[in-house]
């Protein structure tokens, strides 16, 4: 089988090998890997920001879809044919996240979804919906999951009010389950052109917050000076702060990404005043999978992004990297 693989950090560095075809085992599933997608943890483990010390090489990508090829002794789950996606945490099924269920994570722990097979736990699969392509179903297993988690865990309800930063993943999935959920959502975005598109998924109002980076402000003024009960924050140190001004007293930030950095105290007495949650966002389970998977179904909701062939894994990374795409970036395996 072929496999994109980094023997060394680094997005030169990645190389296509051929490996033996695995046999699943005892309670193991092989997957014939049509799509896999891109998250930007994908990207710092390529260059070695996630975990500088991870045993190399190794096969990246926690995101990918496929079809059932063969099935191991014992399991009674799947057949040959059935349609696929990997869950992010393969030991991590329901319930809250222990240390034991974080091990195992595809494309970090273990090897990942960038290749033509992959041997996967019986119960670390979820069944795809029905009206979803292998593309668009490449998507869900991170950013997804870490968006429906978000706003569940913010009991986001209709009438409410969430903010999503950039046009990202994570961001444009918040956006369409908040509005399964009949929530208003506000957004900003360094393009005029991404608000745009946005708004044509259902944006309430953007801003472009290099034109105006006091967008804290600008989301109390939108909320009639109260805040917004929830952020989706996928920015870090650098934009905390203004999370935090955003949103309403009690509210919450989901804190999902860490692109940028400050050298600003941490902002203790403005949790305080505002009486803040700061939840971090870790994907989610299995059962969160399954869950999102039937909402997904009902509404037909599908995901969008940008599409590369399997050779142009590289240049889908430098996109990445750029910050430049709207939605997901996937890799179709021919």
């Amino acid at each position: 089988m072929r496999a994109w693989q980094v023997p060394a950090f680094g997005i030169d560095s990645l190389e296509v090998v051929e490996r033996p075809t695995p046999a699943p085992g005892p309670g193991e599933v092989l997957v014939g890997v049509r799509a896999v997608s891109l998250n930007y943890r994908d990207l710092m483990i390529v260059k070695g920001l996630y975990n500088p010390k991870m045993k190399l090489p190794r096969i990246p990508c926690s995101d990918g879809a496929g079809e059932v090829v063969a099935v191991g002794a014992g399991v009674s789950v799947w057949k040959p044919g059935d349609r696929v996606a990997g869950i992010f945490m393969q030991n991590w099924l329901d319930g809250p996240l222990t240390a034991a269920k974080a091990r195992g994570a595809l494309g970090g722990d273990i090897d990942g979804m960038l290749t033509d097979f992959a041997v996967l736990k019986e119960a670390g699969l979820v069944e795809l919906p029905d009206h979803l392509s292998f593309q668009e179903a490449a998507t869900l297993p991170c950013a997804a999951v870490t968006a429906w988690n978000a706003l569940a865990t913010g009991e986001i309800k209709p009438g409410a009010t969430i903010l999503i930063q950039g046009t990202g993943g994570v961001s444009i999935f918040a956006l369409q389950f908040a509005r399964l959920k009949g929530a208003r959502v506000l957004g900003i975005s360094s393009s005029y052109e991404k608000l745009e598109r946005a708004s044509a998924m259902g944006l309430d109002a953007g801003l472009n917050y290099r034109d105006n980076p006091d967008w804290d402000r600008w989301a109390l003024d939108q909320t009639g000076g109260e805040g917004v009960d929830l952020v989706v924050e996928v920015g870090g140190g650098g934009t905390l702060v203004r999370s935090l001004r955003a949103i309403r007293p009690g509210g919450m930030v989901a804190q999902v990404g860490v692109l940028t950095h400050s050298a600003d105290p941490f902002p203790i007495p403005l949790i305080l005043h505002k009486m803040a949650r700061i939840h971090g966002m870790y994907v989610g389970s299995r059962k969160d999978f399954v869950e999102m998977n039937r909402a997904i179904a009902l509404a037909e909701l599908r995901p969008v992004g940008e599409e590369f062939d399997w050779g142009q894994a590289r240049e889908a990374f430098e996109r990445m990297e750029e910050g430049s795409h709207f939605g997901k970036l996937v890799l179709t395996i021919s």
